[in-house]
């Protein structure tokens, strides 16, 4: 297989791109406001706002991987201390009756290495979502539709339901004649599937040493494959996610695999365009390394606390050495960081990003 090479101009930007991510920025502040106001008062993030579960563990990386797997925090086996974040998509709290699109934020501590600049503790992040492509192509696509979610922030409910229901109904539709997920319509109108039975991905390419990848977390517990393909039930529980998750972890652990993808054709598996599938047949999904969550209480009240009102997940948190690559990434890059800033501005905290995991509270 072929394996494309990092280098300093592997990414094209567009034109006015910096006038776009401002935009993003000021749309998703504008959310912001929308939300606090109708919600209490007080701010929550702009995206992935509602928590289903906070959750503690190790990452161990493989001994024995090929040369091509073996690079940034990859490089060497070893284990890292994480913190996992599983929540819903939307920007404000809703109930689970409007089902879509689902993340899982990775924190890794004591990560060693060059840092992207402005980055100064040993902390690397990987932020992923349910479902391998983004559903907008660059920055400036995702504008477009940030506006238009903007539009509804802060009230509506009732609409959003009948949207989520929609689009979940006409996906399933979709699926069953071609066996894929339409992203758009999975992205508003996600599966209420059971969270630890999820696959979780990076959906645009990240740097990977000397080459570039997706990355991804797929389960691998016996108990996580017996909920494979459950459905859970949104109408009977507004907070069916967050239970389901405190449900499993009473008597479980969680096992994921963390898997990459490399890059092997700039042509067919793009950098720029977060909405193309990069073929599996091309290049298979290798597994690097393996996330173990422990039994545990799922939402610790001072966890939630301090994570909730003081911690970020952002793809900046990282090693030079997994730069975020591509419109949508150089876009987060930016964006996160001055969402989290101004969530926290306004509920006046201070921000912490924690060097150990002892740090965060159980």
């Amino acid at each position: 297989m072929n394996i494309v090479s990092y280098h300093l101009g592997i990414e094209t930007p567009a034109p006015g791109e910096a006038e776009t991510i401002d935009g993003i920025i000021a749309s998703m502040q504008n959310e912001t406001v929308k939300v606090a106001n109708a919600q209490g008062g007080r701010a929550v993030r702009a995206s992935h706002a509602k928590t289903s579960g906070l959750l503690k563990g190790t990452l161990v990386v493989h001994d024995g991987l090929t040369p091509a797997f073996r690079q940034g925090l990859f490089a060497q086996p070893g284990s890292y201390p994480a913190l996992v974040r599983l929540a819903q998509g939307p920007g404000e709290h809703l109930s689970d009756k409007i089902s879509t699109h689902r993340g899982l934020a990775l924190k890794l501590f004591g990560v060693i290495g060059p840092k992207i600049d402005g980055h100064g503790e040993d902390t690397q992040d990987f932020v992923l979502a349910t479902g391998p492509v983004f559903p907008d192509a660059d920055a400036a696509a995702f504008l477009k539709s940030m506006r238009q979610i903007e539009a509804t922030s802060g009230g509506h409910e009732t609409l959003k339901t009948a949207v989520s229901a929609t689009a979940r109904t006409l996906n399933a539709a979709a699926k069953a004649v071609t066996g894929s997920d339409v992203p758009r319509l999975d992205f508003f109108g996600h599966a209420p599937l059971h969270p630890l039975a999820e696959s979780y991905h990076s959906q645009a390419a990240i740097r990977y040493g000397d080459h570039v990848a997706k990355i991804a977390l797929f389960p691998a517990s016996p108990e996580q494959h017996a909920r494979s393909g459950e459905t859970l039930d949104p109408s009977a529980d507004p907070n069916v996610f967050r239970n389901a998750t405190a449900a499993y972890f009473r008597d479980h652990d969680a096992v994921f695999e963390l898997r990459v993808q490399l890059c092997s054709d700039l042509t067919s598996m793009p950098i720029e365009d977060a909405s193309v599938q990069w073929s599996e047949q091309d290049s298979p999904y290798v597994t690097v390394a393996t996330l173990t969550l422990p039994r545990q209480d799922a939402l610790p009240p001072a966890r939630v606390q301090f994570v909730e009102d003081r911690m970020s997940f952002r793809p900046s948190h990282s090693l030079e050495a997994h730069r975020p690559l591509g419109s949508l990434m150089r876009a987060r890059l930016q964006v996160y960081s001055a969402l989290a800033a101004f969530r926290m501005t306004q509920d006046g905290v201070t921000a912490v990003e924690p060097a150990t995991l002892e740090a965060v509270p159980d």
